[in-house]
């Protein structure tokens, strides 16, 4: 069972990204020559780039997705915040697997708003995230711990 549930999140996690990737190539051809790659907490602009820079959110979530992928295929070549003995080695592995599954979605919605973001933003100054920028702070910087904290239960 537990196959089935990781090779299903797998797949999920691995159309969010052909799915920025077939967003970014659909709207390509619609953006203007300089388009926002940056911005502040407000969600203003505060830098700019070419055409090209539309390809990056795509790009970082496929090497994340690789760099993922193989973290999951290979537990024992990654760091742990606790010592990996024969009794917790199992427990710690599983935490690992659902964590950086969970990690990649919370990361591939990032991408896929920061990127629908920057589309629109390209063409209307006055367009908003759909998902605020202060959100998605606190939902990454509230994850790393409670993962943590759930690794150390399991010591």
């Amino acid at each position: 069972m537990e196959n089935i549930l990781f090779t299903t999140f797998d797949i999920f996690n691995f159309g969010l990204v052909v799915f920025l990737w077939w967003f970014t190539l659909k709207n390509y051809n619609t953006l203007p020559e300089r388009i926002p790659v940056h911005f502040d907490m407000e969600g203003k602009a505060d830098g700019f780039g070419g055409r090209m820079y539309a390809f990056l959110m795509p790009v970082l979530a496929l090497g994340l997705y690789a760099l993922f992928v193989y973290g999951m295929r290979h537990p024992e070549d990654t760091n742990f915040p606790v010592e990996i003995t024969a009794q917790n080695m199992n427990a710690q592995f599983l935490i690992m697997k659902i964590g950086l599954r969970i990690l990649f979605l919370f990361l591939a919605v990032i991408f896929m708003n920061i990127q629908d973001y920057m589309f629109r933003y390209a063409i209307d100054d006055q367009a908003k995230p759909r998902i605020t920028f202060a959100t998605i702070f606190l939902s990454v910087v509230l994850f790393t711990p409670a993962l943590l904290f759930i690794a150390h239960l399991f010591k």
